[in-house]
Parts: C-alpha cells; sequence; structure tokens
C-alpha cells in the first residue's frame, strides 16, 4: 500500500476521543517518525455538532453519521470510542465489512461479542484491536498476544477496576466507611454516580473474560465468570485483615490447570507481602503466572483520558503499519482450546469466616462437626469475646477446599443454632501458588 498519509475516522468524542485526537495531533512528528506517513483525523462523529467541547476540533471535521464516516473512501481506519454495546456493535460490523480495520476501547462490548467481531475481522482481512478495553494505560493486550506469547499462561490475577481499589485504599488509610470513600471517588469523576457497575464487580467481570480468553486461547464468555460484589466490606473488616497480616483487594482471577480454567472476581484477604497488596488509589495492577518466565507484574494508570487514549494510538499505529505492510488481518484469533470452564466442585480456594456464635459447651464440636463434614480442614481457629454476654467470635481460615463445599459449609452454619450471625466471609489468596 503506497499513501502518503493515512486518515482516522472517529466514532465518538467524549473524554477518551477527545484524548486520543489530542495525542495525534500533539505527536505528529513522531508518529510520522514510526510509520514513515502523517497520520491525520479525517472525520469526528459527534451526538451534538452545537455543543462547546472546549477544543478547536470543531468545524468540517464533527458530523453525526455513522455511516457517512466508515463509507468515506479517504477513510483508512475506525476509531470506535462512542461506548454503548448496540449500536457500537453495528458500526464496528459495518466497518469490518467495508474492510476497515477497527480500534476499540469498550469493554463491555468485547466481553459480549468480542469472539463474534473478531472472526468477522479475520474473514474480511482487516484488524480489530482493543487495548485500551483493559487496564487503560497498561499495555496487557498486547502483552499477552505478543509479549508472552511464546509461554504457557497458567493464572492471572489482578486490580483490574480503579474505582474500587481507590474506596478501598481510602477505607484503611482514612478509616472512612465505604459509603464516605464512594461519595470521595464519584466527586473526583473516579466513579460514577451510578456505580453498581464497580463495586458489584461487573466491569472487572467484563475485563477478566477478556484477559482469560486471550491468555488461555478459549472462548470464555461472561456468564463464566463468578462475580462478587464489596458493598458489604467494613472498615473493621480491613482492620481485623491486617492483624492478620492481609490486605482487602477486589481481584480478578483467571486460573488454569488441566481441568479446565476458573474466572471469577471477588473481594480477598491478599497476604500483605504480595505486590498487589501496595496497589493504591485508583491504579491498576495485573500479575501474570507464565510456565516460563515466572511470576511478572504490570502497574499502571487504569483509566482516565490520556493512559487509555495512549492505548488507542498505540492500537492505530498497529493498524496502520499493518495497512502499509499488506498484512492486515493476518493475526489468528482462533480459539486453539475447547471451552472447559470448572464447576463449582472443581475450584479450590482458602477462606476466612467471621462468626458470631453462643458462648456455650458444645459450639466448637459443632463448629469443627460442619466444617469436617463438607471436607474442610482448618488452618486457623481463634476465638474472642463477644460484645454481649453470651456471645463469642469466631474466626476461622481454611485450607483449599472446592466452593461447592465452601457454600454447602456457609449453608450449615447459618442453620446451625449455635450460629447467630455469619458476620464476613472472604476468600485467601497467599500469593503462593501450587
Amino acid at each position: 500500500m503506497t499513501k502518503k498519509d493515512l486518515t482516522i475516522g472517529m466514532l465518538g468524542f467524549g473524554t477518551v476521543g477527545s484524548g486520543v485526537a489530542t495525542m495525534i495531533r500533539d505527536n505528529e512528528k513522531e508518529l510520522t517518525q514510526r510509520l514513515g506517513v502523517t497520520v491525520k483525523i479525517g472525520k469526528i462523529v459527534v451526538r451534538d455538532l452545537d455543543k462547546d467541547r472546549g477544543t478547536d476540533f470543531d468545524g468540517d471535521k464533527l458530523c453525526t453519521s455513522v455511516s457517512e464516516v466508515i463509507n468515506d473512501p479517504s477513510i483508512d481506519v475506525i476509531v470506535e470510542v462512542m461506548g454503548g454495546i448496540e449500536e457500537a456493535r453495528e458500526a464496528i460490523e459495518q466497518a469490518l465489512s467495508a474492510g476497515k480495520p477497527v480500534i476499540t476501547a469498550n469493554k463491555d462490548l468485547m466481553a459480549l461479542h468480542g469472539h463474534s467481531l473478531l472472526r468477522l475481522a479475520h474473514d474480511n482481512s482487516c484488524d480489530l484491536y482493543y487495548e485500551a478495553s483493559v487496564a487503560g494505560g497498561i499495555p496487557i493486550i498486547r502483552t499477552l498476544e505478543d509479549g508472552l506469547a511464546s509461554d504457557r499462561i497458567s493464572g492471572i490475577m489482578g486490580i483490574v477496576n480503579g474505582t474500587t481499589n481507590y474506596i478501598l485504599t481510602k477505607m484503611k488509610e482514612e478509616n472512612w466507611s465505604y459509603e464516605e470513600a464512594l461519595s470521595k471517588a464519584q466527586a473526583l469523576g473516579f466513579a460514577e454516580s451510578d456505580p453498581t457497575s464497580d463495586v458489584e464487580g461487573l466491569d472487572a467481570a467484563r475485563k477478566m473474560a477478556i484477559l482469560a480468553s486471550l491468555a488461555f486461547s478459549m472462548e470464555v464468555e461472561l456468564e463464566d465468570v463468578a462475580v462478587n460484589g464489596m458493598t458489604a466490606i467494613t472498615t473493621e473488616d480491613l482492620q481485623l485483615a491486617e492483624q492478620f497480616g492481609y490486605s482487602v483487594k477486589m481481584l480478578g482471577f483467571a486460573e488454569r490447570d488441566q481441568d479446565g480454567i476458573d474466572v471469577s472476581v471477588e473481594p480477598v484477604f491478599l497476604t500483605s507481602s504480595h505486590p498487589l497488596a501496595s496497589v493504591r488509589n485508583e491504579y491498576n495492577a495485573v500479575y501474570i503466572y507464565g510456565d516460563a518466565v515466572g511470576e511478572t507484574m504490570f502497574y499502571g494508570p487504569g483509566a482516565g483520558s490520556m493512559p487509555t487514549a495512549t492505548s488507542v494510538v498505540s492500537d492505530i499505529l498497529a493498524a496502520c503499519r499493518n495497512l502499509l505492510l499488506g498484512v492486515g488481518g493476518m493475526r489468528s484469533h482462533d480459539a486453539m482450546n475447547p471451552r472447559l470452564i470448572k464447576g463449582e466442585a472443581e475450584q479450590h480456594a482458602q477462606f476466612f469466616h467471621r462468626l458470631l456464635v453462643r458462648d456455650e459447651i458444645g459450639v466448637f464440636s459443632e463448629l469443627t462437626s460442619i466444617y469436617s463434614r463438607h471436607h474442610a480442614s482448618l488452618g486457623s481457629i481463634i476465638q474472642r469475646p463477644g460484645e454481649k454476654a453470651g456471645e463469642a467470635e469466631v474466626i476461622l481460615i481454611t485450607h483449599s477446599l472446592s466452593r461447592k463445599n465452601h457454600q454447602s459449609i456457609i449453608s450449615d452454619l447459618q442453620s446451625s443454632g449455635s450460629v447467630k450471625e455469619i458476620i464476613s466471609q472472604y476468600r485467601v489468596e497467599g500469593g503462593v501458588r501450587a
């Protein structure tokens, strides 16, 4: 392909889109040096032409028609940063069907329709890049596709949502309540007015589905991810975790062995010596276990206009380079492995339980009977006085057991006359893999 310049059509011009346009304009010399041709913005789709955006990208570059941009023969590459699912999916399908490479930052879309969109890209000999869909400015997608392509990835553990990490940091360091920390996160723009997607783990689940699909070369669907939110976490939980040598983190897991894969998002008691335990505020970090490389961690800003734009522009460069070389769409996205998702009986972890029990003879015997009945051995048992007479607090940390047996234990504890309340329960991650 012989061209003096490559032209970008942008679908959307919000926080990320304006960052992308700014980077392309301000770094024109660097981009030209890397590609040998000039990269420029051709047209930008917006919803309201009259809106004051505080930029100089107004005028004849703006339009309201997605089809006008995609069907423009002068547009070489499409960048989708409009958000949403159905409208974005239709636009990307239209662009790929027209043989134009697409870059997207849309994690919701890729988690739900990524597999079919990647197949469509391959069928039309064009590229679909989505680095910015996970962990903002951290190049984790490219790391899995290229940097660690020669290794066999056995596990991923990560903080992939900055909102929840900010909330937990402030609860721990400032002794704020969950509500106070969430309110501050919203005031700073780290959390939406409706924070459900973040605090209930849905945002992180989408990202873990994307990472697991790549890492394990398997079509992992969003419904394969077990999700548990963080709204029940209290400052007392964080203080108690610290006493036991743990930090509470909202973590995503993707693990593989010969029996299949296990993907989850949940609050975790993470040993304080683990590198992820020191990740503060709105930052993200992804910890990868490779059979050959061992353990590696990737750390950086997980959101924001310019960090996310950095990933988008990197994808633009990759797509443009492939166009110039005539190798667009030649990357294989076919899943090498059949879907093999573990059931609860095959998923194993350690657990922390904090119980309020009757302070009576025979209670400990009943508790140990419940745990042993479901094949759970206990690594630690501590009893503390309750706040009221006749009550005691019991803290137990199990050895590894299946999630199915763990749920059976919780059910039996809830129906036990000796247990007044299950105050809290957490997965425990020691950071050491067998």
